[in-house]
């Protein structure tokens, strides 16, 4: 397919100009699409870097405990815990005593129920010791707990020798909820940011077909005194692209106003989530909007001249 040269770059500037001019509501429709567009895809990528904050500091909380023998060897547990830290997949392997682990219910139950609870075991401490595994990437908790309940040595320290899987808990169901929930959010926004820029481009494409089409019989003369394709093609290549550019703009002028004016209201009215967007995810997010405006302008109108041309 035939390029713009450097030498028609002027000529189609200007035909560029005179069209915008002369057919301005055919323009500020393809403009005003691209930027809603482009807008929904920036608002999509930029809201699911929140949620994806939001749910990875939820993920972060997920860990193992591997509850153990009140009579399993201090030495024994020590080696374990040990080898556990050399994994992988594991960040920290702390261990819990039984009067620790007592603090925690106690802190979790009302000090009443706490106290009702320990008066009907005569003030015994019912529950284990164990230890509690955080994982670097918190998707592989189940494999990791299935390879410590697997582990010889824990079979020999876990409070249950007859069921060493029942010693090792992570909240299973709720894991398993939880990554399901995220794992439809990131395919969903990859097909969401797909569709938008399909959408896009179709509209650019049709854009620049109803101008080819209007301005039919200036294309046929300028064929027929010897005007090549390249020469028909480049002001048409570069009204699609700057149509999109200038919708691109708009869309990330728009962003960064929201951004800045909503996300500070957000954190101060609901404290409790991290509603937080790194400046390097915004500017790429940004940089990502002129970049798909650009292809999608050059490319939606190229295809359109390619057609019309039949080069």
């Amino acid at each position: 397919m035939a390029t713009m040269v450097p030498s028609n770059f002027g000529y189609s500037l200007r035909e560029c100009g005179h069209h915008f001019r002369r057919n301005w509501t055919t323009v500020l429709g393809a403009v005003v699409t691209i930027f809603l567009s482009l807008f929904i895809i920036g608002l999509f990528v930029i809201a699911s870097a929140m949620i994806n904050n939001m749910v990875g500091s939820v993920e972060d909380r997920v860990t193992i405990q591997a509850f153990l023998s009140d009579d399993a060897d201090q030495a024994t547990v020590n080696s374990f815990q040990e080898d556990i830290a050399s994994w992988d997949n594991v960040e920290s392997v702390t261990y819990k005593s039984k009067d620790e682990a007592l603090e925690d219910y106690q802190t979790s139950m009302s000090n009443r129920n706490a106290s009702d609870a320990l008066a009907a075991l005569d003030s015994e401490n019912p529950l284990p010791a164990s230890l509690v595994i955080k994982l670097t990437d918190p998707q592989q908790v189940e494999s990791t707990a299935q390879k410590i309940a697997q582990s010889s040595t824990f079979q020999k320290i876990c409070d249950q020798s007859d069921n060493p899987a029942g010693d090792v808990k992570y909240g299973q169901e709720t894991v398993e909820k939880l990554f399901s929930v995220t794992n439809y959010l990131r395919i969903g926004a990859i097909v969401l940011v797909a569709l938008l820029t399909f959408v896009a481009f179709v509209f650019i494409n049709n854009t620049i077909r109803l101008a080819i089409t209007a301005r039919r019989r200036e294309i046929g003369i300028m064929r027929l005194v010897g005007a090549s394709n390249g020469f028909i093609r480049g002001p048409f290549i570069m009204e699609g692209t700057l149509e999109a550019v200038i919708g691109a703009l708009l869309a990330i002028v728009v962003l960064f106003v929201g951004v800045n004016a909503l996300l500070p209201a957000l954190s101060s009215s609901m404290a409790f989530l991290a509603f937080d967007v790194s400046s390097m995810t915004l500017y790429a997010t940004f940089g990502l909007l002129l970049l798909l405006g650009v292809l999608i302008g050059f490319f939606g109108s190229a295809i359109a001249m390619r057609r019309y041309l039949k080069v």
